[in-house]
Formats: C-alpha cells, sequence, structure tokens
C-alpha cells in the first residue's frame, strides 16, 4: 500500500527516505502531514527543546502580572489577567479552597 518517498529536509536541505514502513507507522498514529525534517535534523531539534525546557527552542517571556486585591480576605495579590471590575477577583490561598469545592 506505502511506498518509499524521498523527501527533503526544511533544515539542512539533504534528501532523506521516508520509508513504508514510515508511512503505516505515520497512518496508524493518525499523523497526516510527512515529516520535513531529516531523522538527524529532528534527533537535533528534540535534544534543542529537551535543553530549552521544552519550549521548542523559543525563550519563554514571563507572564505579565496585574495588581488586584482579593474579593474573600482583602488581600493584595497579583493575577495573570486585567480584572474588569465586574467579576470578583481572588488571591492563591482563597481561590484554592473555592475551586475543589466547586468538583
Amino acid at each position: 500500500m506505502f511506498n518509499d518517498k524521498i523527501l527533503s529536509c526544511k533544515d539542512c536541505g539533504r534528501d532523506f527516505e521516508f520509508t513504508a514502513s514510515e508511512q503505516e507507522f505515520y497512518a496508524e498514529k493518525g499523523f497526516t502531514n510527512e515529516p520535513g525534517r531529516c531523522p538527524e535534523c529532528r534527533a537535533a531539534r528534540k535534544a534543542q527543546t529537551r535543553n530549552n525546557g521544552g519550549g521548542g527552542g523559543y525563550s519563554r517571556q514571563p507572564r505579565e502580572m496585574f495588581p488586584a486585591i482579593c474579593a474573600t480576605c482583602g488581600k493584595e495579590t497579583t493575577v495573570p489577567f486585567q480584572p474588569s471590575g465586574d467579576k470578583p477577583v481572588y488571591c492563591r490561598d482563597c481561590y484554592q479552597p473555592r475551586s475543589r469545592s466547586n468538583w
């Protein structure tokens, strides 16, 4: 059903073989795209991702935090979104018990 194919690596430009057994594996896993990188470039990219904390080689920007006042205890806190004022905002201590009790 599958035949070996020659593909070109988008990183190094080298031709590599996409074997019939690899194509069958991709089909079993439900992958619809052919690999864009040769096995060596895939391994290098995977190692780079692992060494950089899993971020795909990109450095992650720190999340912007916004000041807020907890609706339960009145403590100053920071949250990862801009409070709009129309919904209550909770500090970490007050939010944790609320989220678990709603399960």
